[in-house]
């Protein structure tokens, strides 16, 4: 069993919107703070130095996905990894075939973070097309139908290797299979997977991969992105030299040590995380359901075809926001969703993607486990969710009977 981390009264019980820097990737980046602060571009020694450090942290990573370190671009993160493998590929596609019949096409699912949604929307704005596919309802979209939404002028498939709301692990290796028969470009945004899933990019078969360090215990404001040599894209941010060129503006050492390390120990951990979030998962989703019996697991069933961290529950009859207020009260963390639409009224898109009617999409709750996490907040953690749901569902009770 993992050891707790120190978070005082506190259970934190939303690992998917983001972690804790781990002790020991904060100590690995302290000095790049300090006494190694130079710029990487500079060629005295203290830039030198920062340099090794960069070129350090892309051999981690290159290890961790199985890939040569100068396939490895570092960025903010995730965001601008998804904007970057997007954008840099339909454009790609629309200079090298700008007198083909037909706008570059990307197929992409209704289900992606919106950094992708957004992203493509834009594009189509641009004059590019764009065909957004439904999940069924585990929240899975299936290879057939993406095979079967491919034309001619698409260049670029880009579906997530987990979803950050559901937990359902979709068949990136089945659709690159089919994408490379027919020379198409595939990106995943695999942020939820590091430290869960496998990432080797030959083993999934992907052209481009997007991470973001914050989600698997380093810093946040670093990502990168993975694009695979020969790959067509047409690189945006422009300014210096830095990144070969393909990404302008002073790198972000220390982040960047601090994404080399973490994205190390969560490949080293992997199994043991597994094991220790699975574990903590399946005792809150007994314990949840066990006391709440109408209460509904949103997503798959099947422990194979989600990420071992990851509950999502339906509750009828609460506000799902409601009882988050009551449970933070209550000293626990937890989330209706993605951390980038909280505060947005309307229903979460991956749970009405899956089918899910408006009112069961507002009574849902995201609980994801991690490191910190054990078996007695877990314990504690259902009974404070069992009483939040009693005090939400008698407050709703008396309001209608006044009505």
């Amino acid at each position: 069993m993992m050891q707790p981390a120190s978070m005082g009264e506190l259970i934190y019980l939303d690992h998917a919107a983001t972690t804790p820097v781990d002790p020991a990737v904060l100590e690995g980046m302290l000095p790049y703070f300090s006494e190694r602060y130079g710029n990487a571009s500079s060629i005295y020694g203290l830039g030198r130095e920062a340099r090794e450090a960069l070129d350090q942290a892309r051999l981690r990573c290159a290890e961790v996905l199985g890939c040569q370190p100068s396939e490895i671009v570092f960025t903010s993160g995730a965001t601008e990894s998804d904007n970057l493998a997007l954008r840099g590929v339909a454009w790609a596609a629309r200079i090298a075939g700008s007198g083909r019949d037909g706008a570059p096409h990307i197929v992409t699912t209704a289900i992606e973070h919106h950094a992708v949604l957004h992203t493509a929307q834009s594009l189509e704005r641009q004059g590019f097309a764009a065909t957004y596919l439904a999940p069924d309802e585990r929240g899975i979209v299936g290879a057939p139908a993406i095979e079967a939404a491919l034309r001619p002028e698409t260049c670029l498939i880009s579906l997530m290797h987990a979803n950050n709301e559901s937990g359902a692990i979709q068949p990136v290796r089945k659709v690159a299979e089919i994408a490379c028969e027919r020379g198409i470009l595939v990106h995943t945004d695999a942020v939820q997977a590091a430290g869960m899933l496998p990432l080797g990019v030959d083993e999934l078969g992907v052209d481009l991969l997007s991470l973001s360090a914050h989600k698997f215990y380093g810093p946040k404001g670093v990502g990168l992105l993975y694009v695979r040599k020969g790959t067509a894209i047409d690189f945006q941010q422009q300014a210096g030299s830095q990144e070969q060129g393909r990404r302008g503006g002073t790198e972000n050492v220390a982040g960047i040590v601090g994404l080399g390390l973490a994205l190390e120990r969560a490949e080293e951990r992997r199994v043991a995380y597994i094991a220790h979030c699975r574990s903590l998962r399946d005792r809150l989703m007994r314990g949840v359901v066990a006391a709440i019996p109408d209460a509904r697991v949103n997503g798959p069933l099947d422990p194979a075809l989600r990420l071992p961290n990851n509950l999502n529950v339906a509750i009828p009859g609460v506000d799902g926001e409601t009882v988050l207020f009551n449970l933070d009260l209550a000293g626990i963390a937890a989330s209706a969703g993605s951390a980038c639409t909280t505060g947005n009224t309307e229903p979460g898109h991956v749970l009405l993607a899956m089918g899910l009617t408006a009112e069961l999409c507002k009574a849902s709750l995201r609980f994801t486990v991690g490191r910190s996490n054990t078996e007695g907040q877990i314990d504690r953690a259902v009974k404070e969710i069992v009483r939040a749901v009693e005090r939400v569902r008698a407050v709703g009770s008396n309001v209608l009977r006044t009505v």
